[in-house]
């Protein structure tokens, strides 16, 4: 399977009407990374990576769920609790927390995988099992890798000075039956970082955060009326909020990596993705 990350940006299960430079490039480099860095606790997809847009790997039929892991109380699972709510996916959460306080250990809160642009939905792991969704034998596999992948995560984290706040995990399975990790793994898009510096001064004073993730365009959104819901018109994204939101795209992948970004040639983008997967797949007769 040859898979293209594109430049496109969704939130609320939106896409948005214009494209985000170089987000494709460092989304893949991102994941490419993470994914080598934890092949050898969980099994993977990938192949390689031909292209600065491109991975290739193996064909898997997806399980129609996402792996969600929480080790704070943030994003959703925060607004659930501001709401009342102590019961997120089946997993009890503490009384007594606040905003971006640390679970006492990670809990998992799946998702359903919705297709045709339907938002996904909390599920609990019972019922993931009763609905046939997910066995029961397969569903333990990918609770033990999605906890060993989250605590492989926070580790890398740790020597980039971060913390992996929450983020989602998607598995699929080759032909031959084998439960591999497929997608994105420990991007911004997929993904809440913090900055270990000061976080707990922050906790300590009812500060926001500061953090790395798509969550920025999310706030933007919220602020200018738009949360995906129906009726609701997507605020006009301007040239200069493009540009500010690919520089802190940017600010993340060098954050997240250590690595410096180098953007890759796009005056003939398709031209280039082609020359390379072409090259890569004669590679293999």
């Amino acid at each position: 399977m040859v898979m293209v990350a594109s430049d496109r940006l969704s939130a609320f299960d939106v896409i948005m009407p214009k494209q985000i430079p170089y987000k494709g490039q460092m989304l893949n480099q991102i994941a490419f990374m993470m994914m080598k860095e934890t092949e050898d606790i969980v099994p993977n997809w990938l192949l390689a990576s031909p292209d600065p847009n491109v991975s290739i790997g193996k064909l898997c039929t997806p399980f129609k769920v996402e792996m969600v892991i929480r080790g704070y109380l943030s994003g959703h699972a925060w607004r659930e609790y501001r709401d009342g709510k102590r019961l997120i996916c089946g997993v009890a959460m503490p009384d007594g927390m606040r905003e971006n306080d640390k679970f006492p250990k990670p809990i998992i809160t799946p998702s359903t995988k919705a297709d045709d642009g339907l938002h996904d939905e909390d599920i609990s792991r019972e019922d993931i099992i009763a609905q046939g969704i997910v066995s029961k034998e397969d569903y333990k596999v990918l609770e033990d890798y999605t906890r060993k992948l989250f605590e492989r995560g926070t580790e890398i984290a740790a020597k980039r000075d971060l913390i992996l706040v929450d983020t989602k995990y998607e598995f699929g399975k080759t032909k031959e039956g084998k439960i591999v990790l497929i997608d994105e793994i420990h991007t911004p898009d997929s993904s809440r970082y913090f900055y270990v510096d000061g976080y707990q001064d922050r906790q300590d004073k009812g500060e926001d955060q500061k953090q790395l993730s798509k969550e920025f365009v999310r706030q933007w959104l919220i602020e200018n009326g738009f949360q995906g819901l129906k009726g609701q018109k997507i605020p006009e994204m301007t040239d200069k909020k493009i540009s500010e939101i690919s520089d802190r795209y940017i600010e993340l992948y060098e954050n997240i990596t250590g690595k410096k970004f180098i953007k890759a040639n796009t005056s003939n983008i398709l031209d280039r993705i082609e020359k390379n997967v072409v090259a890569y797949l004669e590679s293999l007769k």
